[in-house]
């Protein structure tokens, strides 16, 4: 027996706070009945039922994906665009699979997608100690001043951001620009991109290099593979901010 809320989360269909949402609103039936207390609890003989569909608990799927730029980090988009699950192979079709966070239509690089709404929950909610880390092509050449700024923290839409690593991996004076590497454990809307403004150093190109020692090694831009078991567990362990396994 589960609550209502992890085990439609469970299903892969949404997250366990957009399940919440789906209770409350009166949305979920349990065995015809209408349930709206989330402490309610199911076993997997109970019939489940969002918005007149049955649910059906599919198995966890756990993928990477090397995004491609031009791409939406979407299950769907309104505007016709291809989607990180549009491009996918279409025997993933039937496991209701979503991005695990999002990365900029122009930003390639590794994207978790999974049907586990609590295993997405732990990777990107906001207690998360889970490191990003980004290779961006900025305007200017970047001084070690600036990368201390970066590593203190720099004020973007009012809020000051955590404590960081940053690198310079190359410059290139002839066309006045610097491959700068960042790594965060954050996920603010465009944070990286706003953190690089904000000492006056525009991104021109990003890429997501690794998700906690996740990386995209041997895929070519648009393949996937599963996530190893091992690797699954130690995102867990990581998001919590302890690196021993």
């Amino acid at each position: 027996m589960e609550r209502l809320q992890k085990y439609i989360a469970n299903s892969g269909i949404t997250s366990r706070r957009k399940a919440e949402i789906l209770i409350s609103e009166g949305k979920v039936k349990v065995n015809g009945q209408i349930i709206t207390e989330m402490g309610f609890k199911v076993s997997k003989n109970d019939v489940v039922v969002i918005n007149d569909e049955v649910l059906e608990v599919k198995e966890k799927r756990y993928l990477v994906m090397n995004k491609p730029r031009g791409v939406v980090s979407t299950v769907d988009d309104e505007k016709g665009r291809n989607t990180v699950i549009s491009i996918l192979p279409k025997e993933l079709a039937g496991y209701r699979l979503f991005p695990v966070g999002r990365l900029d239509y122009d930003t390639k690089g590794v994207l978790i997608l999974t049907n586990d709404g609590e295993f997405m929950n732990t990777l990107v909610g906001p207690k998360s100690a889970l490191e990003k880390e980004y290779l961006a092509r900025v305007e200017g050449e970047i001084i070690k001043p600036d990368l201390k700024k970066l590593e203190s923290g720099v004020v973007i839409d009012g809020y000051t951001t955590r404590k960081c690593k940053a690198y310079l991996s190359d410059v290139d004076h002839k066309n006045n620009s610097s491959l700068v590497g960042l790594v965060i454990t954050e996920g603010k809307y465009h944070q990286v991109k706003k953190m690089f403004e904000a000492i006056g150093h525009p991104v021109k190109r990003l890429t997501r290099i690794r998700f906690g020692e996740v990386t995209t090694e041997g895929l070519g831009e648009g393949e996937i593979r599963d996530l190893s078991p091992h690797e699954i567990k130690k995102l867990i362990v990581n998001s919590k901010g302890n690196k021993k396994l």
